[in-house]
């Protein structure tokens, strides 16, 4: 039986754990992330991400991480029919997530689903600003209408993970686990906790795949006196109370799963468990 050796370490706005067979470079993937992080974050004013941001031109030059994280942003949201939408920033900003709340107090969750408003789906955008962003390689660019700010917050921890993984895979089994964006090279179980009772719901058996849990709860403010959250309604630019508190995606990859789980969530508990029942995974709806 191999055993397997542990990294863990703060990055991205979450807890990381690297897990690696004998010889793995467990320090050069915590490099990768690291790197990431410092490209994509949006809370850094002088990050690659938010130069590109704020640039004025419809074309900008871009590195090939930062293009190769946009490719999974957008690739996601293909998946979803524009429901994982990497264009909402400014939506996001206006609802009070304007800061990174690591190190701030969180709303607390009962008392937020008690303000929350009556559920309902959310829809994609009609404006479909994310087909409008283009990223080209052989020019090293990316393209997106004026004023257009990306937000790769959650696509990059699943992207993150995949690469990570991918690192450690040629040294046998292993799993890069961001947050709960997980990718594994051989096998590997995911408990699944209810975040109101904090007991587990389910069990999901990886196998060279990957897992994604999105909730409500996991970014959660007042806004104004109304509760909040970073999951927005692409339709109406407003955090999404649709009656599902958590979704728990399994796809063949981290960036992937991470797209679905969004969306289930976004979705709704009826359409939420037909989008988790592409790949499997777990659906927790709110009282």
């Amino acid at each position: 039986m191999i055993t397997l050796t542990e990294l863990a370490f703060p990055a991205m706005g979450t807890a990381v754990r690297l897990l690696a067979s004998p010889g793995g470079p467990l320090h050069a993937a915590r490099a990768l992330i690291e790197d990431l992080e410092a490209r994509l974050t949006r809370f850094d004013p002088d990050s690659e991400l938010s130069r590109v941001n704020a640039d004025p031109r419809e074309t900008v030059p871009a590195s090939q991480p930062l293009r190769d994280a946009v490719h999974a942003a957008l690739a996601g949201a293909e998946a979803t029919g524009g429901l994982a939408d990497p264009t909402l920033l400014g939506a996001v900003v206006r609802a009070g997530y304007a800061r990174s709340l690591v190190g701030h107090p969180r709303a607390d969750l009962h008392a937020a689903l008690r303000a929350a408003p009556a559920p309902g789906p959310a829809a994609p955008a009609a404006a479909a600003t994310w087909r409008r962003v283009h990223v080209d390689d052989g020019e090293g660019t990316i393209s997106r209408p004026p004023g257009t700010q990306l937000d790769l917050g959650g696509s990059a921890k699943g992207h993150a993970a995949d690469l990570a993984a991918a690192m450690l895979a040629p040294y046998g089994p292993c799993a890069a686990d961001l947050g709960g964006d997980m990718r594994v090279h051989g096998t590997h179980d995911v408990l699944v906790p209810n975040p109101l009772t904090g007991q587990i719901e389910d069990v999901i058996e990886l196998s060279d795949d990957a897992v994604a849990t999105s909730g409500i709860d996991r970014r959660l403010w007042w806004d104004g006196g109304r509760p909040a959250h970073h999951l927005v309604d692409p339709s109406t630019g407003r955090p999404a109370w649709t009656g599902v508190l958590s979704a728990t995606a399994r796809a063949p990859s981290a960036a992937l799963a991470e797209a679905l789980a969004k969306a289930a969530i976004l979705s709704g508990p009826a359409r939420g468990r037909e989008i988790l029942s592409r790949h499997g995974g777990v659906l927790i709806e709110t009282p």
